[in-house]
C-alpha cells in the first residue's frame, strides 16, 4: 500500500474536474428543465426541515435549504447547483483512495473516470440522494483505510461520521457495513482493531440516531415505503415472480450506469479475483463493490429493481476497475474514456436544449418538460374560478403544483383515499375534512363521485412529461369526499 497522496495527481486532476464542473454549471444555468417529480418534493421536504421524511432520509432536504436560504432563491437552478459539486468531490475522494492503493497515477485517472461515468454525467443534471451519499461514502471508505493504516481514534469516528450522513442522505450507505466486514476477511489492509471499530460504529449511530428516532416517531414510515419498494416483502407468496428477464434487465442497465467498458471490466475484474490473479488492493474493492450488486440483482430475481439501485457498487468499483485496465488492457481504457467522455460532454450542451431536443418526433428529455406549463394552467384555472384549493390524487401533479404554485397563494391538496397513504401528499397534505365552499378537482380517472360537479377544463398537453394525457379540472364541493 502506498500511503503517499501527493504525488502530482492533485493538480491535474482539479483542472479537469474544474472544467467539466464549470460546464455543467453552465447548462444547469442554461437549461429549460422543470425540476422532475422527486426534485420538486426534495425542494418541498425542505420547506418543512425533519429528521426524515415519507420516502428517504433527511439531508437532501437539508442540503437544498441551505443552498436555497444562501442563493436568495429557489429557482431550478439553485436546487440541483449541490449535485455537480458534490460529484467533483466524490471524485477527489476517490482519487485519494486510489493513491493510497495503487498510485498517483492511477489516483489522476480513477477521479476522472469517476467523474465520467454515465450516472454522474445524469446526475449532474439533476439533485438525487445518490449524489449526495457519494462524497460521504467516498470520504468513509478513505477514512476506514487510513484507520486500518495508522489506527487514530479520530479517523475512526471521522469514519463513522460520514457513513452515518452518507446513509442520512439514502440508506443505501448501509452497503458500506457489509463491505467493511467482508474486507476485512481478505485484506490486511482493511482491518480495523476490534477498539477503533467500535469508535466508528458509535460515531455511525449517533449520526443516524435522530434518523431512528423520528421513524419511530412516525410509524416507520420510510422503512414502510422500502417494504413496498421491495414489493415482495409483503406477501412473498404472492408477489414474488421469480424471473430471469428482471434481472437481465438490471444487470444490462448497469452497462448504461457503469459505462459498458467499465461493467465489462468489472466482470472480467471479478473472474480474475477468483481465481487469484490480481493484485492486493483488488479484493479488498471488490469486497465493497460486490454486495450491493448482488443484492440488488437478487432483488430483482424476486421482483422488480430500479437501475441505480446498486449505484454505491461504483465507487470502489471504479478505484478498482481504472487502474486494473490500464496496467492490463490500456487500450480498452482509452475507449472507455472516449465513450464515456463523449457522454458526459454531449449531456450538459443537451440539456440546455431539452425543450426542442427531438428523436423521432418525441422530446428526448420529455420527463423533464411540461410540468410546471401543466400546473401554471390548472392554477389559473383555479384562479379564475375563484377557488382556493386545488386538489389531485396524481402525485407527479401534486409534486409540481407545490413547486410551480409556491408563491400563488392557492393551497394544494392530495385526495382522500382509503387506507395508508400512496405517498408523501397523501400523508402530509390530504384535503381537510369540514372544508366550506368548493374545490377544483384535478383528474385523470374520470367523472367523480360527487354532485354537483361540473367541467372547468380539459387539458390535454401536446409535448412533454404529460403528453397523451388529458386532465379535466372539475369544480366540485370540498364537502365531496366528507
Amino acid at each position: 500500500m502506498r500511503p503517499d497522496t501527493r504525488g502530482g495527481w492533485l493538480g491535474p486532476a482539479l483542472a479537469g474536474l474544474t472544467a467539466l464542473t464549470a460546464l455543467r454549471l453552465a447548462s444547469l444555468a442554461l437549461s429549460p428543465m422543470d425540476l422532475f417529480v422527486d426534485e420538486a418534493q426534495y425542494w418541498l421536504w425542505s420547506q418543512d426541515l425533519a429528521f426524515g421524511y415519507y420516502s428517504k432520509p433527511p439531508l437532501i432536504a437539508w442540503l437544498i435549504r441551505a443552498v436555497t436560504d444562501l442563493a436568495g432563491s429557489d429557482a431550478p437552478f439553485w436546487v440541483r447547483l449541490p449535485g455537480p459539486l458534490l460529484h467533483m468531490a466524490t471524485a477527489l475522494l476517490l482519487g485519494a483512495v486510489a493513491a493510497r492503493l495503487w498510485s498517483p497515477r492511477a489516483a489522476l485517472f480513477v477521479a476522472l473516470a469517476y467523474a465520467t461515468l454515465p450516472m454522474v454525467a445524469v446526475g449532474s443534471l439533476l439533485i438525487s440522494t445518490d449524489s449526495v451519499m457519494f462524497p460521504f461514502l467516498a470520504a468513509a471508505l478513505l477514512l476506514w483505510l487510513r484507520t486500518a493504516g495508522h489506527g487514530r481514534a479520530g479517523s475512526a469516528i471521522a469514519a463513522g461520521l460520514c457513513l452515518g450522513l452518507a446513509v442520512l442522505a439514502k440508506y443505501a450507505g448501509v452497503y458500506f457495513l457489509i463491505g467493511a466486514a467482508l474486507a476485512s476477511l481478505v485484506s490486511p489492509a482493511a482491518r480495523v482493531r476490534p477498539r477503533l471499530a467500535l469508535l466508528a460504529l458509535l460515531a455511525f449511530a449517533a449520526t443516524i440516531a435522530p434518523n431512528v428516532l423520528w421513524n419511530m416517531a412516525n410509524g416507520f414510515s420510510t422503512l414502510e415505503h422500502t417494504l413496498d419498494n421491495a414489493g415482495w416483502v409483503r406477501d412473498p407468496a404472492a408477489r414474488i415472480q421469480l424471473s430471469l428477464a428482471s434481472p437481465a434487465s438490471f444487470i444490462a442497465e448497469q452497462f448504461a450506469v457503469f459505462g459498458p467498458v467499465l461493467a465489462g471490466g468489472l466482470a472480467a475484474l471479478t473472474v480474475s479475483a477468483l481465481r487469484r490473479r490480481t493484485g492486493p488492493p483488488v479484493p479488498l474493492l471488490l469486497a465493497f463493490t460486490l454486495p450491493p450488486l448482488i443484492v440488488v440483482t437478487v432483488q430483482a430475481v424476486l421482483a422488480d429493481a430500479y437501475a441505480n439501485w446498486a449505484a454505491s457498487a461504483y465507487l470502489a468499483g471504479t478505484v478498482a476497475v481504472v487502474p486494473w485496465l490500464l496496467a492490463r488492457a490500456r487500450a480498452w481504457a482509452g475507449i472507455s474514456f472516449a465513450i464515456n467522455t463523449a457522454l458526459c460532454l454531449a449531456l450538459p450542451l443537451a440539456a440546455t436544449q431539452a425543450d426542442r431536443l427531438t428523436l423521432r418526433g418525441e422530446l428526448l428529455f420529455a420527463r423533464y418538460i411540461g410540468q410546471a406549463d401543466l400546473s401554471r394552467r390548472i392554477i389559473a384555472a383555479a384562479e379564475a374560478e375563484g377557488l382556493h384549493t386545488v386538489v389531485a390524487r396524481n402525485r407527479d401533479v401534486l409534486a409540481d403544483l407545490f413547486y410551480t404554485g409556491r408563491d400563488s397563494g392557492l393551497a394544494f391538496r392530495a385526495e382522500p383515499q382509503p387506507g395508508r397513504p400512496a405517498h408523501h401528499y397523501a400523508l402530509k397534505f390530504p384535503l381537510e375534512p369540514g372544508l366550506p365552499g368548493d374545490v377544483l378537482l384535478v383528474s385523470a380517472e374520470g367523472t367523480p363521485d360527487c354532485a354537483p360537479a361540473r367541467v372547468v377544463q380539459t387539458i390535454r398537453p401536446d409535448s412533454g412529461a404529460w403528453q397523451g394525457r388529458s386532465f379535466t379540472l372539475w369544480r366540485v364541493p370540498a364537502a365531496c369526499w366528507g
